[in-house]
């Protein structure tokens, strides 16, 4: 029985900031994909794994990341790249419909984001999170998905165990990991039929 639900934040409760990536490659005449290339590449030493992990911050971050990315032949000005990512976090009304219904019906609802620290000494708190029981951030607890102890640290804050869970997101390997714990697991495409799935799991209506 699913007793709580959890949430990945962009491209599930928000906008993908993969989409901004795209956008950045295109006007720059970058290769499709050529960031998360570099990305995957550079692996959980690389300056953006650091980041999300929050072992450096924004500022610190562009100089590592750009010479990550030269190392694939892709130029790229990270500064730049930050300022479309930053204007992609537009919230998924549906979505924020939805976890407020499940509260309602009595779920615990989480989340859990892969994310990073600004260059702010006392940054105020994520602009969702008065929507969740459990809010998750890599960047606060040093670790990030798929490392399985991010979604045991969720499932405990939320007090259910990982197979009384869902878990939705938009990356395969993120859902992977979730899967493997006992989590029911739902890829983010399509925001609505995703919400259709998850109706169908916990038994009522939240796609409407």
């Amino acid at each position: 029985m699913i007793e709580a639900v959890v949430f990945d934040i962009g491209g599930v409760v928000q906008d993908s900031p993969l989409h901004a990536i795209a956008r950045y490659e295109r006007d720059h005449g970058l290769p499709a994909h050529a960031i998360n290339r570099a990305v995957v590449a550079s692996g959980e030493t690389g300056a953006w794994s650091r980041l999300e992990r929050g072992e450096l911050t924004l500022r610190a971050w562009c100089a590592p990341f750009e010479s990550d990315c030269r190392t694939l032949g892709v130029a790229v000005d990270a500064a730049r790249l930050m300022t479309y990512i930053a204007g992609a976090g537009r919230a998924r009304p549906q979505m924020l419909r939805a976890i407020a219904r499940l509260r309602e019906r009595g779920l615990r609802v989480g989340a859990l984001t892969n994310n990073w620290a600004t260059d702010d000494p006392a940054p105020p708190p994520h602009p969702l999170r008065e929507h969740f029981d459990a809010f998750v951030e890599s960047r606060a607890v040093g670790m990030r998905k798929p490392d399985p102890r991010m979604y045991r640290l969720v499932c405990a804050q939320l007090g259910v165990t990982p197979p009384q869970a869902a878990f939705l997101d938009d990356i395969g390997a993120n859902l992977k990991s979730a899967r493997a714990l006992g989590m029911h697991t739902i890829k983010v495409d399509d925001p609505d039929h995703a919400l259709r799935e998850l109706s169908v799991l916990v038994g009522f209506d939240l796609a409407g």
